[in-house]
């Protein structure tokens, strides 16, 4: 069987991978014969999405699916307030759609170009008080075990499968349809102010408390973040004006920062100097919106990324860490630091599993050489119990998961039940689930 001519690549680019074949299907009985047909062939099976994810979870050398034909809204249940959508389905189209059918998810992560079945299953999140991940909010999922099955699960049916697949990476199949909760929909006004960061840590527990939603980006090489506070509102809405809002989130987030980042990967020497200028660069403002519309922004500017998990409680502490260790050493790093939180959540393999939970994101520009920083990033990360987003760069492997999740066990055990032969398996999995 000829190899297809086209790599299949990631959005950063940092990941790319030669599939012997290809397959689109528009069903999910296509999916199972896509699956059944490729255990015939002895090869490995995976699914994609938009290639979010800066690891290679989802690479392969043997059997692509392509999720473009699996979209759409497949049922809204307004009694259930649920709906039901089809896995390859883009964040991007559920939020819109849901917008016009007067409804929303409750939390949603900061961009939404990934499919839903992408973002769930790698433990995509936002930030959040008491709103937890875009897992959490799933009611039911469907998926093609590796026996071809087309299998159903919720809290009802198939608890167990249900209690792990909501973030399965993967590892137990190929989820076809996914059902989220959903209410009516509802504003939030966002205030995005420049904040010292003496004053954002000193003041972090305060900060998280009195907020529905909060986070902030320290600017390395400077004392500078700025933070964002998204609570409800009851109105009206006040979107920000069409000039303005092209200045702060195309000309400056996205066309003069990818110019600036350009200039700091070509001459690293003139990173402090751009940081110092760029973290004063956005204006404090507040504004009201649905809540896709707040709580995401285009990310046009490609860089690679590692976030870690810490217990919340363990957060400033890490942070402050990470900004004496940069301090100190000769790197020159021209993405902010984002931090954001979660509460606890029951799901197995989530990074908020079982605590409470605050993430510490590092990001370089894409093209730059990141492997000095992230070590660096990871080295604190871990001292403090840290769990790496499963879709975000990490060296981690099965031993250290394994004692950094209670449930990692459980997860291991289904999988040998669901995918005894490895048919959804790779190099990434074999490294952070084991054999």
């Amino acid at each position: 069987m000829p190899a297809t001519t086209d790599a299949w690549r990631n959005w950063a680019g940092n990941v790319t991978a030669r599939p012997l074949r290809e397959v689109s299907p528009a069903s999910p009985e296509e999916v199972a014969e896509a699956v059944r047909r490729a255990a015939q062939d002895g090869l490995k099976v995976k699914a994609v999405g938009t290639g979010h994810s800066f690891t290679a979870a989802a690479a392969t050398d043997g059997v692509l699916i392509r999720p473009g034909l699996l979209t759409g809204i497949r049922e809204l249940d307004r009694t259930a307030m649920t709906v039901t959508v089809e896995a390859g389905t883009p964040l991007k189209r559920l939020n819109v759609a849901l917008a016009r059918e007067g409804l929303s998810l409750t939390n949603m992560g900061d961009i939404m170009e990934q499919t839903v079945a992408g973002a769930t299953s790698t433990g995509t999140h936002g930030t959040g008080r008491e709103s937890a991940s875009l897992a959490t909010q799933i009611t039911a999922l469907e998926l093609v075990t590796a026996d071809g099955s087309l299998l159903r699960c919720s809290a009802q049916q198939n608890p167990d499968v249900f209690a792990a697949a909501r973030i399965g990476l993967g590892a137990l199949g190929v989820v076809t349809a996914v059902t989220f909760a959903v209410e009516p929909i509802f504003l939030l006004t966002a205030r995005e102010e420049p904040m010292a960061f003496d004053r954002v840590t000193d003041e972090f527990d305060a900060l998280f408390a009195e907020n529905e939603h909060f986070e902030f980006y320290w600017f390395p090489h400077t004392g500078n973040c700025n933070t964002k506070r998204n609570n409800r509102s009851a109105g009206p809405a006040a979107p920000p004006g069409q000039v303005s809002a092209w200045i702060d989130d195309e000309f400056l987030s996205n066309g003069l920062f990818q110019v600036v980042n350009s200039l700091g990967r070509a001459v690293p020497a003139t990173i402090p100097a751009i940081a110092r200028i760029s973290s004063r660069a956005l204006s404090a403002r507040t504004y009201t919106d649905i809540p896709y519309k707040v709580f995401t922004s285009p990310r046009r500017v490609r860089f690679v990324e590692m976030e870690y998990a810490l217990p919340r409680e363990a957060a400033v502490g890490a942070l402050r860490e990470l900004r004496a260790m940069i301090e100190r050493s000769p790197l020159r790093v021209s993405f902010p630091v984002e931090v954001r939180t979660a509460p606890a959540d029951d799901i197995a393999l989530s990074t908020a599993s079982g605590r409470e939970t605050a993430y510490i994101a590092a990001h370089l520009y894409r093209g730059t050489p990141h492997r000095s920083y992230f070590t660096a990033v990871e080295r604190i990360m871990t001292a403090h119990g840290g769990r790496p987003h499963w879709g975000k760069l990490h060296t981690r492997d099965a031993e250290y998961l394994a004692g950094a999740y209670p449930r990692f066990g459980e997860f291991t055990a289904l999988r040998d039940r669901l995918d005894p032969d490895r048919l959804f398996g790779n190099d990434y999995l074999r490294r952070v689930l084991g054999d």
